[in-house]
């Protein structure tokens, strides 16, 4: 970790590229041509390529892969009294945040006779992808289905990989989730996007992978029979700006709670003191004897970056370079800054404010923009879930007073059909 700390002010513009990078890939044309044998296969074979992939993958023979209320039930009764109330409270909070992103009506007279409106209607059928495995993020199930629900989607399925635990089936029966499927990777991202015997297709596909499940997700979008995304998503990633008044322990955890996601995660402190670099590099030596993800932590902190700036604002800047997923604000006066903040998936304010509280519980989604993609993407939300449709209304008036101007600019831009629709209005208005 030594070896990653940057003085800004003393490296040069190729130098401060490089350290702003994600960790590159590995065999990501592997990847993509993986992931692409995959797709063909499920379109053209349907469920045999799915029981053929799960075995492969997954070590497991499926029988049945959807999900039946016995097993939902079972789930129910096998968890404790204590979880159960976590994942409900934190089902309310998220509730609360999201309940209050619904569309307002929009309805308004731009002049006397011309009426527009958005009417806000949601996507009729959507998949919720849930990572499974070694680490069953029940709490994705929160993130998707919340904002789901309360955009009104009719049809909506939930796949994740087998054995789906008992957490994520509990967490799915209090969000009212049914349709589940014990199907993972990029198969089950096939399968949503083209449909099969067993499982429907959607129009659009949500939730956090791999890097198979997500070059899946990016393959299905561009194909006409595919389906729609929720965003391009990569490795988890974290940045803290901090100053001399922040808590080297409370730097040192946020940093290691991100890189226990995986080897591909990065975390990133941004600071104008030395001093405070040096004292979140050996709490973080101290923290890491008491975490049991030894391996993957080492491996994600090779990434890690110590960058020193001359000022705070330039700490804001350079992290709008990088655009993180998760910003993390400790300074005395971290309210002062968030003006300056450009590109983020979600921030955090203040030391009282740990990254663990938006993956699971304050309100706000955990299913964010990474690999630089905050600069044109957002956090996931209700609206992600609706579409929008214009209207307008015009009286006989109404395009009278706005024939010339339309006519003029249909004729300008050589569009003659265009300027036609109104003549034939007004030649009919005149004959009456």
């Amino acid at each position: 970790m030594l070896d990653n700390i940057f003085i800004w002010d003393k490296i040069d513009l190729k130098i401060r590229k490089k350290i702003l990078s994600r960790p590159i890939i590995k065999n990501q044309e592997l990847i993509q041509s993986t992931v692409t044998t995959i797709l063909n296969d499920v379109l053209k074979y349907g469920d045999n390529a799915l029981y053929k992939y799960t075995n492969i993958f997954d070590l497991i023979k499926i029988n049945e892969f959807k999900i039946n209320e016995q097993q939902i039930m079972n789930a129910v009764s096998n968890i404790s009294i204590d979880l159960k109330n976590a994942i409900i409270h934190a089902k309310k909070n998220i509730e609360c945040f999201h309940n209050l992103q619904k569309n307002k009506l929009l309805d308004v007279e731009i002049e006397p006779g011309i009426r527009c409106s958005q009417i806000v209607v949601p996507i009729n059928s959507v998949g919720l992808y849930v990572p499974g495995g070694s680490a069953s993020l029940f709490s994705t199930v929160l993130m998707l289905s919340i904002p789901a629900k309360i955009a009104g989607c009719k049809k909506i399925i939930l796949c994740s990989p087998p054995p789906i635990s008992y957490e994520i089936l509990f967490t799915a029966y209090i969000c009212n989730i049914n349709n589940i499927y014990q199907i993972g990777g990029a198969q089950s991202i096939a399968a949503m996007a083209f449909g099969t015997n067993t499982i429907p297709k959607v129009n659009k596909i949500f939730g956090p992978g791999n890097a198979y499940v997500t070059e899946a997700k990016l393959q299905v979008s561009k194909l006409l029979e595919g389906a729609g995304i929720d965003m391009p998503a990569g490795p988890s990633e974290v940045l803290v700006i901090a100053d001399n008044f922040a808590n080297d322990k409370f730097i040192a955890a946020d940093l290691l709670s991100q890189a226990e996601h995986g080897v591909d995660s990065q975390v990133i402190l941004i600071t104008d003191s030395e001093i405070l670099v040096e004292k979140v590099i050996k709490s973080i030596k101290l923290q890491l004897k008491t975490l049991s993800k030894i391996d993957v932590l080492l491996q994600s902190l090779k990434h890690s970056r110590f960058i020193v700036a001359p000022n705070l604002l330039e700490c804001i800047n350079i992290s709008n370079m990088y655009g993180p997923e998760h910003l993390i604000i400790q300074t005395r006066n971290f309210k002062d800054l968030l003006p300056y903040v450009i590109n983020a998936g979600s921030v955090f304010l203040g030391p009282w404010s740990p990254e663990s509280a938006g993956d699971y519980a304050s309100g706000t989604n955990h299913v964010l923009p990474t690999y630089g993609y905050t600069s044109r993407y957002s956090g996931l939300g209700v609206m992600d879930f609706q579409k929008r449709i214009t209207i307008q209304e015009l009286t006989s008036n109404g395009l009278l007073n706005l024939s010339s101007t339309i006519q003029l600019l249909a004729e300008t831009e050589k569009m003659e059909a265009h300027k036609n629709a109104v003549l034939v209005r007004l030649q009919e208005l005149k004959g009456k």
